[in-house]
């Protein structure tokens, strides 16, 4: 299953990737349709979370001592992936020795966010980004859309986090997780963390 999410998540980071691009072109359209992708393969990550969840505490205990590294956790393209969404967290490099995949990381880090892109869409910056959003949702029904799009990405992340979490609690309980982290506590403080809170303030706006 790890060895699938990994090719899943190397599909996201290049469907992000050509998602910055139409953004930063302007190209509302071929962004929406990007988008769309993006939410299909998050609903079908979340939904392979189903078949984790046929395995007893027992039964997984049975081979867990075997994982060695095959951890979540430790996934350099997961953590790229936060990275792309606009995390910012020198620490999410600690777990990844020096080599190409720590690099992806960190580049990814210091590359602007998706955030950026879509902004640039706006044709706004940070400080008028509340304003030009609430100008698309009132005057503009496919930056408005592109808008809505982007919630239900957050939504799917933070879908993903939860399930995350709960399968991992049914797994092995309060135990420290197999990549050498918290487990549930760790993957609980990640919980309502929104990609993109300004989508999500402005829903009190009217």
């Amino acid at each position: 299953m790890h060895q699938v999410y990994e090719l899943w998540f190397r599909q996201l980071l290049h469907e992000a990737s050509r998602l910055q691009e139409r953004l930063d072109a302007g190209d509302a359209p071929a962004a929406l349709h990007t988008l769309r992708r993006l939410l299909t393969i998050l609903k079908t990550i979340v939904a392979q979370i189903d078949i984790l969840e046929t395995m007893t505490p027992l039964s997984f205990a049975g081979f867990r001592g075997r994982l060695d590294s095959a951890s979540g956790f430790q996934s350099a393209q997961f953590r790229e992936w936060e990275a792309v969404l606009g995390r910012r967290d020198a620490a999410m490099l600690d777990h990844h020795p020096p080599g190409a995949a720590r690099d992806r990381i960190n580049a990814a880090m210091t590359r602007p966010a998706l955030w950026d892109s879509f902004l640039r869409l706006l044709q706004t910056d940070a400080d008028g980004a509340r304003d030009a959003i609430l100008t698309a949702y009132r005057d503009e029904p496919l930056l408005a859309m592109v808008c809505e799009r982007l919630v239900d990405l957050d939504e799917g992340v933070q879908e993903w986090r939860y399930r995350h979490l709960k399968m991992v609690e049914r797994t092995i309980g309060s135990r420290p997780g197999t990549g050498g982290s918290s487990g549930a506590a760790y993957l609980r403080a990640t919980i309502g963390r929104p990609v993109f809170p300004l989508l999500w303030e402005i829903r009190s706006a009217w």
